[in-house]
């Protein structure tokens, strides 16, 4: 498929996804965000793409959030129907089945921190900023997803107040895993899932579920979720498979 604000292709078992709308800074558009979420379906169905990475365009943004002027130009009930249709898309990256790298190369403001934030890692640069400006504007976000990152008092300091996290900040906090040289964030994330490319992808897979699943359980209860998924969805092969090239290395003696 053509797609007129993303572009996309894979790198050794990793999708690439970039926010193509670098004059408007990325502005998340109904356009865009449709297009983000078809890229992605297909990248979640491909076995050979075992990790993706999100990026925007451009040196300034990695997102600058909506698109306010798409929006303030929509009927009550299109806003509506259009709102409700961006929380099905937001709910499929949250629950992606493969693990999300954010490439944050700039700027993510408003609906892009709350993007970000649904990444399972993020990778940054001198130039990212987050900001979470729901409530400057009269709206919610993030209150599901930025406590499991930065914890509770942090995540009401950032919400209440909408101001400017830097990346220095943000990495201290949770918020980026890494902060690289300016020009090297694509290049850090791409490898960053040829990394997770290298592994088991139905354990990679396993492991994202486990732990996105277990997060409001009880140590005891985590344990057996664990312990149940080992023995039912998430079993292991024999060790002569899982360690085969130390085997070959080092084979057993008699």
């Amino acid at each position: 498929m053509d797609y007129e604000y993303i572009l996309s292709e894979t790198q050794d078992g990793v999708g690439l996804i970039t926010l193509n709308r670098p004059e408007k800074l990325n502005a998340l558009s109904y356009g865009l965000m449709k297009e983000l979420d078809h890229a992605l379906t297909g990248y979640e169905a491909d076995d050979d793409i075992k990790a993706v990475v999100i990026t925007g365009a451009g040196d300034r943004a990695f997102s600058a959030g909506a698109d306010i002027h798409e929006m303030a130009g929509l009927s009550s009930e299109e806003l509506a129907e259009r709102t409700e249709h961006r929380g099905e898309i937001s709910w499929h990256i949250a629950s992606y089945a493969k693990p999300l790298i954010g490439a944050i190369n700039g700027l993510a403001y408003g609906g892009a921190a709350l993007l970000s934030s649904s990444l399972d890692l993020r990778v940054g640069c001198e130039k990212t900023q987050f900001r979470f400006l729901a409530a400057s504007y009269g709206r919610v976000n993030s209150s599901w997803s930025l406590p499991l990152l930065v914890g509770w008092p942090k995540a009401k300091e950032l919400l209440f107040t909408g101001r400017v996290v830097p990346a220095a900040e943000a990495e201290r906090i949770g918020l980026l895993n890494e902060i690289v040289p300016v020009g090297k964030v694509v290049e850090a994330a791409v490898e960053m899932g040829r990394m997770i490319a290298k592994n088991d992808p139905r354990m990679v897979q396993g492991l994202k579920r486990l732990l996105h699943e277990g997060a409001g359980m009880s140590l005891a209860e985590r344990y057996d979720f664990e312990e149940d998924a080992r023995g039912s969805w998430l079993q292991a092969g024999h060790p002569r498979e899982g360690f085969k090239d130390f085997l070959a290395r080092k084979p057993v003696r008699a």
